[in-house]
């Protein structure tokens, strides 16, 4: 028997509500042996559009043929941008404009229905209106409370809203007036319609050690502390784990093994051995990853909450790890001395670099030396003494640097894109209070292990996808025509010689050419825009980045949920036993969570970062700093500091008196009376104008206005209208 008919029948009637596949299975009563049957014919009902399935995982009935469905991004200004479902995975589309009277309840990512409007806006945008609400992004919030009148209100953070939330009678939960509190949303609010919540935690007085780091956790509903059911486990596990006893693990204890990791590392997962065949000059690299699967089991609380969590964050003042301390910082740590169980890779390379072998092996080590990578490259200049030195460890990290130097130049010869941009790290003290920045260093010993942990995952890939299995592939997909097109118009205003639609060695060609001018970050950051984002997924999908047909994640499993399922694939294959795992459909949806973890860890990073520069620079208004124009829209200039990694805006009303017509293609703003021409890449000097906590906002103004040097090392003309006259039709 089949369910189509019963499925259609209960969507049609009056009684029908939108649901989770699994609830409706019960109320049609469906017995558990013709599930699978019942789920297969309701996911063919949502493939052919007849039902919907929504991003909170409901089934509801096909949204009128007049709507569109997809996601808002309010600002708060109270305008909305939709993006209609079909079009989400290309960031390019123009979306569709929402007045606020028109958004309804509808919040900043909420999944909506919208009827498009025959009226457009001045500059031709369409016009829509929000029908329906149908899946809220999230229902708690932060923001800071205060009271007025009698009652308890909260801005929430961020500037989500221009008006703040009542949350009833003063006091609630304890909450004093600058607290920091949580909220959840009883009554989104409305064009006519107050936002109506209820404080459920208070974090803290605003400015406390801490507070802000809790804000931002709570903001994005990172999971903080561990079930206490889930420490009760990780020290059972703990207590039956035995060094002594191997089984039938490779016993490579006596091996000349070490670690490289930052000088602040908590966590250790991997290590290197190296050896190579003098009579043919073959080399023989061992990549030794910790063996998080042998203590995290399918299905355990372990591997539930490691599931929930898919990846570490790492804030600027604290970790919250995807597995307790006891086995992310101690047991499954690859610490110096210590006798620890991994699953190994073992690759030969032909003396150029090829691989013509790899096989894999359950494990166990005995680190014998732990580098930071400060340490390295002294050691390997002969500027700093190897005398205290095991033995072989010195000849050990010389030939990892002779091998890392030929795997990465074979690694680019074959397209490779090498699209790395400095990286500035903020200093805080033991307050988390920002002290200043540095520049992280990529240097040679950062490099070494990049290429090692590279060879590494592409090995565990080829050998996957050899034996046809369904796994979690670390995907990079090929960059969309349109983008490319918009990116080699950017690249033609800039003077910059381009194909139309440019290829991975074109794309190279060109940030190595503006390396080391002022235009290296504007065309870094607009090559980077004009790629797709990784993800995971099961899908046989190259790495276009890497110019890899078969590339997976296998060598962080203490940091990264996907790696962990490649460890049990791999775990099997070394114990020559049949591999298990997740189905293909499984796997799709585990990837695309994965994925989502994984940028909202990105994004609470950030946003963190932001909130620690902004209470610095909220007491240095005034202050002049040298920063670099990265975004260029019609109101204003995004612009980042050189030295503090702050980004702020240039409004349009602050800078000098003058109409101001704004390009999205060139990514310009051109001053009508003038002539002058503002542009991605642009050096300014600027001064902390406006810095606003609460929306987490900062206004700069412009000082003054360094000259353009181009690739030549030539200075640039002043650009002009009249000076660009020609170069696109339409174009200023």
């Amino acid at each position: 028997m089949r369910y189509t008919q019963a499925i259609l029948d209960y969507f049609a009637s009056a009684e029908a509500r939108p649901t989770r596949p699994k609830e409706l299975a019960k109320l049609l009563n469906i017995g558990k042996r013709d599930t699978p049957l019942f789920f297969e014919d309701l996911e063919r009902l949502i493939g052919c559009g007849k039902l919907y399935q929504g991003t909170n995982g409901l089934v509801r009935k096909k949204a009128a043929e007049h709507l569109l469905s997809g996601i808002v991004r309010r600002s708060t200004s109270g305008f909305g941008n939709f993006i209609p479902k079909d079009e989400l995975a290309s960031p390019d589309v123009e979306p569709i404009s929402i007045a606020p009277e028109d958004m309804a309840s509808a919040f900043n990512g909420d999944e909506v229905l919208v009827q498009l409007l025959t009226r457009r806006r001045s500059g031709g945008q369409r016009c829509g209106r929000v029908m329906e609400v149908v899946a809220r992004a999230r229902n708690s919030f932060v923001g800071e409370y205060f009271e007025r009148k009698g009652q308890g209100y909260v801005t929430l953070d961020g500037g989500l809203l221009e008006s703040p939330v009542q949350v009833g009678d003063p006091g609630a939960k304890g909450a004093q007036p600058r607290d920091k509190v949580v909220v959840e949303m009883l009554h989104f609010p409305g064009p006519y319609e107050v936002g109506e919540a209820v404080i459920t935690k208070v974090l803290g007085a605003r400015g406390d050690v801490g507070v802000d780091t809790l804000s931002v956790i709570y903001q994005f509903g990172l999971r903080d502390e561990f079930p206490a059911a889930v420490l009760d486990e990780a020290r059972l596990v703990s207590q039956q784990f035995d060094e002594n006893d191997l089984g039938d693990r490779r016993d490579l204890t006596d091996d000349t093994i070490i670690t490289i990791d930052p000088i602040d590392a908590r966590d250790f997962d991997d290590a290197i051995s190296l050896e190579r065949d003098e009579s043919n000059g073959h080399w023989r690299l061992g990549v030794h990853i910790a063996d998080v699967a042998h203590f995290v089991r399918p299905g355990t609380l372990l591997d539930r909450e490691a599931t929930l969590r898919g990846n570490s964050v790492y804030l600027p003042d604290r970790v919250l790890p995807m597995l307790p301390e006891l086995l992310s910082n101690a047991l499954a740590s690859l610490q110096e001395g210590k006798v620890r169980f991994t699953k190994s890779v073992f690759i030969d390379f032909s003396p150029r670099g090829v691989p013509v072998h790899a096989e894999f092996a359950n494990s166990a080590i005995r680190v014998k030396k732990r580098f930071a990578y400060e340490q390295v490259l002294p050691l390997l200049n002969g500027e700093a003494p190897a005398d205290e030195l095991p033995d072989g460890v010195l000849e050990l990290l010389q030939r990892m640097q002779a091998l890392a130097r030929i795997l990465r130049k074979r690694r680019f010869s074959k397209g490779a894109l090498d699209l790395s941009l400095p990286e500035v790290k903020i200093d805080l003290d033991k307050n988390g209070q920002v002290t200043g920045a540095h520049q992280v260093v990529n240097d040679e010993s950062h490099q070494i292990i990049e290429e090692f942990m590279l060879a590494a995952n592409i090995a565990v890939a080829q050998k996957l996808d050899a034996m046809e299995l369904a796994f979690l592939r670390r995907t990079h997909g090929a960059p969309d025509e349109r983008k490319l097109r918009k990116l080699s118009e950017f690249m033609t205003s800039l003077d910059l010689t381009t194909p139309p639609l440019p290829g991975r060695a074109e794309l190279q060609q060109l940030v190595n050419q503006v390396r080391g001018t002022d235009l290296e970050q504007a065309v870094s950051f607009a090559v980077l825009r004009s790629l797709k984002q990784a993800e995971y997924s099961p899908l046989d999908v190259e790495h276009y980045a890497l110019a890899e047909l078969d590339y997976c994640h296998f060598t962080s499993p203490i940091r990264r949920y996907p790696d962990l399922t490649i460890h049990r694939l791999i775990g099997a294959i070394a114990a020559r036993k049949s591999p298990t795992g997740p189905n293909a459909d499984d796997l799709v949806m585990l990837g695309r969570h994965c994925s989502q973890t994984e940028r909202t860890a990105d994004q609470a990073e950030r946003e963190l970062n932001k909130v620690k520069l902004l209470t610095l620079l909220a007491g240095r208004i005034g202050q002049e700093m040298d920063a670099v124009v990265t975004g260029v829209e019609k109101f204003g200039l995004f612009c980042q500091g050189l030295e503090l990694p702050a980004e702020g805006l240039v409004p349009t009303r602050s800078m000098p008196p003058d109409t101001y017509d704004y390009d999205n293609r060139a990514h310009t703003l051109t001053a009508r009376r003038s002539g002058a021409v503002w542009r991605l890449g642009d050096r300014l000097r600027v001064s902390i104008h406006e810095v606003d906590l609460a929306k987490r906002t900062l206004n700069f103004r412009i000082i003054s206005r360094a000259p353009r040097t181009l690739p030549s090392g030539k200075p640039a003309k002043k650009m002009t209208r009249k000076g660009t006259k020609g170069r696109g039709k339409g174009r200023w």
